[in-house]
């Protein structure tokens, strides 16, 4: 294929033996390495042919190319697909550190990786808290919360304020509200602050996969929530 689009392959030749360069043939390997490490591919073509160079999609790579699972990504790219498909108006600056995040941890810098989904969670929070602050009757509620002087302290007062009210909420936003809002930014900001300082705790790709698709049903739910206020 190389050899055709380049021009390389003699005319009229009906026996040519195409030969990668050293430079594309080193490319192909890390490529193929890549995904095998990812588990999209895995070795073998069948069972009389087990070993490289035989290769075939895994099932995480068969559902990926189905598009069998929504919430399945592997760079960054697929990434922002899944996140925008779930929150449209998803807030640019939040998806610096969202693809930052997620770069982090393709890289194996999985410590980065936490901190910047953190970072990205409470940007988004900060969004919701402003979207109440700046419209009737909400911006009179939560007219004390922007003043208290730590995150930490900012979340918990706005969630004390916000359940006084959940029966003024449209159905569609009340559903999970505890779980997708305060329930998954706890647990990513455990693990943001963990891994900002340090504790010596180191955290797996197993955990920051999850807080990668975490943060798709927190984001979606907190974007619900700064719509309705």
């Amino acid at each position: 294929m190389f050899a055709r689009r380049e021009g390389t392959k003699p005319a009229g030749t009906r026996h040519f033996q195409a030969q990668l360069s050293a430079r594309d043939a080193d490319l192909f390997l890390e490529v193929f390495w890549g995904l095998f490490r990812e588990g999209i591919l895995t070795l073998g073509y069948n069972d009389s042919n087990r070993e490289f160079p035989f290769c075939r999609l895994s099932t995480l790579g068969r559902d990926m190319t189905k598009g069998a699972n929504s919430y399945l990504f592997h760079d960054a790219a697929t990434y922002q697909k899944v996140i925008q498909e779930a929150v449209p108006t998803i807030d640019k600056v939040t998806l610096v550190y969202l693809l930052e995040a997620m770069q982090a941890f393709r890289a194996g810098c999985l410590l980065s990786a936490s901190v910047m989904l953190g970072v990205a969670a409470e940007h988004t929070f900060l969004l919701t808290l402003e979207a109440a602050e700046n419209r009737a009757p909400w911006k009179t509620r939560f007219a004390n919360v922007g003043q208290e002087r730590t995150i930490l302290r900012k979340i918990n007062k706005f969630k004390n304020i916000l359940d006084q009210h959940t029966k003024e909420l449209d159905p569609v936003v009340r559903e999970d509200l505890d779980t997708n809002f305060a329930g998954i930014l706890a647990v990513v900001r455990n693990f943001r602050n963990d891994s900002g300082h340090p504790t010596g705790k180191f955290i797996t790709r197993e955990q920051v996969y999850v807080l990668l698709q975490l943060f798709v049903a927190y984001c979606k739910k907190l974007y619900q929530l700064k719509e309705a206020f």
